[in-house]
């Protein structure tokens, strides 16, 4: 058996990885009555995680995560001067705050520009006639689909279901593209009589390994 070799600087890493600290996230914009939460999180926390975090806190799952994003807001005490730094989705929390003393940085909840979409969705939910979702411009169709999914707590594959674009009057519907985004299509309707529809793929075939190849990949996963 094959022993891994660790270099000091991977073990010092994986130290820093399992370390935890707090930070507090102002996130009045989720709802008016929430001040701030406190999340402990680790230094390998992204800001993408801490949003995604708040929102399943809050029982949120209608929300878009990509709706939210993180600003930092540092104050130099010496000269009474505060810097707003809007952060990247992988940028993280937990790095920056070491960076500055003890209550002179905070973070903040802050929204981009979205809307709300309805998607009629009885292939998810028998009993169900349609579940509305606030999303972002840049939401694509996947991420939409599973946001859905997760409303329901399912685990089936995104890859199972396909998003249509449904106009009755004319009878027509067209499938749209994984990548396409959703709120911008209904942002470009000029009638009433369009609607999202979501189906699940009847060519759909879940991807089941070969019973020896499964059986490869446990053996040489025990000799890592």
């Amino acid at each position: 058996m094959r022993l891994r070799q660790y270099t000091t600087n991977s073990i010092v890493d994986i130290v820093i990885s399992a370390l935890k600290t707090t930070i507090k996230v102002y996130a009045n914009c989720l709802r008016p009555d929430i001040e701030y939460k406190t999340l402990s999180i680790t230094y390998e926390t992204t800001c993408r995680e801490v949003v995604q975090n708040l929102l399943n806190k809050y029982r949120m799952r209608h929300r878009d995560p990509r709706l939210f994003y993180l600003i930092m807001e540092v104050t130099v005490r010496r000269a009474n001067v505060r810097t707003v730094l809007p952060l990247d989705e992988d940028a993280r929390p937990a790095v920056l705050q070491s960076c500055h003393p003890r209550g002179d940085s905070r973070f903040s909840l802050q929204t981009r520009r979205g809307g709300l979409v309805k998607i009629y969705d009885s292939a998810l939910m028998s009993g169900s006639k349609y579940k509305s979702l606030l999303v972002s411009e840049q939401t694509t169709v996947d991420e939409l689909i599973q946001m859905l999914l997760s409303c329901y707590s399912s685990k089936e594959p995104v890859e199972q279901f396909s998003l249509y674009e449904v106009c009755e009057g004319e009878e027509y519907q067209r499938k749209l593209h994984p990548d396409d985004s959703p709120l911008k299509v209904t942002q470009r309707w000029t009638s009433t009589d369009r609607h999202l529809r979501i189906r699940r793929n009847p060519d759909y075939r879940r991807k089941v390994l070969h019973p020896i190849v499964y059986y490869d990949i446990l053996t040489r996963a025990r000799f890592v």
